[in-house]
């Protein structure tokens, strides 16, 4: 017989750090929202060594969906976003290179022809979440909904040795690249134990995590994935 009880939930599970997030304040007054390629490689110009450490993520920079009367507009060449003095810019990258990272605090990264100047650095250590959420997963064109479900809950078994139950995929979206659009999508996974939680926002899901894809956030439960602030 084989029986196999859920995470004991009143025992502490103790998060391993050699992952984390540091973010940046940043001053910047406007910003176009498929940003994701020259983000990166503004900041592959400052720390170029970023390319060989395989847990290294950039964020791209996000603002809050709606407010003030503005709505988030859809993917195009001439979209903006206007960011706020609370806006902040994420790096997830090993502990071990914090020192290097925190130079880039007072630099300014010119970001398709808009300067992004970063103030002072914050840690934030991964969570423990039951639900996470990533904006952007590397899809394929070729792919429908049902595949791409499919391929992801391969990628998550493979890395975690866990079968989840529960994946909700929402829009799809675009990555502009000199290569052409990038297809990527919404993906939400659910009821996570700490293990499988932890080492996806460590390992990620899929390429491209110099593009902020495939990198998992904490979420706070299955709503609309259209609202994601």
């Amino acid at each position: 017989m084989f029986w196999e009880e859920d995470e004991d939930k009143s025992i502490p599970y103790q998060i391993p750090d050699d992952v984390v997030d540091i973010s940046f304040a940043i001053t910047c007054k406007k910003l176009h929202l498929n940003h994701a390629w020259e983000l990166s490689e503004a900041v592959q110009s400052e720390l170029p060594w970023i390319k060989d450490e395989e847990i290294f993520g950039i964020h791209q920079i996000h603002v809050a969906e709606t407010g003030n009367g503005w709505l988030r507009p859809d993917d195009s060449e001439d979209a903006f976003l206007w960011p706020s003095r609370r806006t902040r810019f994420y790096l997830r990258a090993p502990k071990a290179r914090l020192d290097d990272i925190e130079q880039l605090a007072g630099k300014t990264l010119t970001v398709k022809g808009n300067n992004v100047r970063l103030g002072s650095s914050k840690i934030k250590e991964l969570t423990n979440a039951s639900v996470l959420f990533c904006r952007q997963v590397i899809s394929d064109d070729a792919e429908d909904e049902n595949d791409f479900l499919g391929r992801m809950h391969q990628q998550i078994f493979d890395l975690t040795g866990v079968k989840v139950r529960k994946l909700i995929c929402g829009k799809s979206s675009v990555i502009a690249t000199p290569e052409g659009a990038l297809p990527t999508r919404h993906l939400m996974i659910a009821d996570l134990e700490s293990e499988p939680s932890i080492k996806i926002q460590q390992q990620g899901l899929g390429e491209g995590r110099l593009l902020g894809c495939g990198l998992f956030l904490p979420h706070k439960g299955i709503k609309s994935l259209h609202t994601t602030e």
